[in-house]
């Protein structure tokens, strides 16, 4: 079990508890006899203290931890006695009593911060390491609770969640097709959807009379500032004559 709690989780009704977390390592601070660690997660942060007094190869080990080090800890929750009201868990701290370090980690190539230092070229080219930011997480968080969203609302409203074919033939729209050569038959190809509409009136004969899906559509057009190769669009079809939603 490589945690035992996440990193955003522990209060202060946990004081007294021993648990193991595991995360990234987001930043240090050595205060001679002190040293802290804020361990990172997608969940949040939560503090680590370690006591050169009680446990000095422990705190050296600590000492030499860097940024993005992949670490699992175990200790015991504890109450912080300069409290961070910034932060959900930042009236306890974590007493460290064993480190495991799970992965060493170059510094990296801007920092993980809200307020990053990086350009956007550099944080696409390590888009692993963007993503672990919180605006960026955040952004993943949303889209994800607004999908559930419409789906839930138009399940509760008897829509069917279809998928549709991504390799079809090529119609004419409003923008050129992106194409994708076929290994069985050579010489011709398969094209990607500019969008699922052309299959609504199939799914209306086949007595699917209430149909969506959240898709992805590809159009090979020029870039725009509302336009992108691909991008995603919910699709929505109640047959006429029902109610409305």
């Amino acid at each position: 079990m490589y945690r035992t709690n996440t990193c955003g989780e522990l209060r202060l009704a946990n004081v007294g508890q021993t648990v193991t977390l595991a995360g990234w390592v987001q930043r240090s601070r050595d205060l001679g006899g002190m040293t802290f660690i804020d361990l990172r997660d997608r969940y949040g942060i939560t503090q680590l203290a370690f006591n050169m007094e009680t446990n000095a190869p422990l705190c050296e080990q600590a000492r030499k931890l860097g940024r993005e080090y992949v670490v699992q800890v175990t200790g015991k929750v504890i109450e912080r006695s300069s409290k961070n009201t910034k932060i959900p868990t930042g009236e306890i701290e974590i007493e460290v009593t064993n480190l495991n370090i799970l992965n060493e980690a170059k510094v990296p190539p801007f920092t993980i911060e809200d307020q990053s230092d990086g350009g956007d070229d550099i944080r696409m080219k390590y888009r692993y390491l963007d993503i672990r930011r919180n605006p960026v997480k955040n952004n993943l968080v949303m889209r994800h609770r607004m999908a559930m969203l419409v789906r839930n609302y138009l399940s509760d409203r008897d829509f069917l969640e279809i998928e549709t074919p991504m390799l079809i033939k090529s119609t004419p729209e409003g923008a050129r097709d992106f194409v994708v050569p076929s290994r069985m038959n050579p010489g011709e190809f398969y094209a990607l959807p500019q969008s699922p509409q052309q299959y609504k009136q199939l799914l209306m004969v086949a007595g699917m009379d209430r149909y969506f899906q959240i898709v992805r559509c590809f159009r090979d057009e020029d870039l725009r500032a509302d336009r992108q190769p691909e991008f995603t669009q919910i699709d929505c079809v109640r047959r006429s004559g029902q109610a409305p939603l």
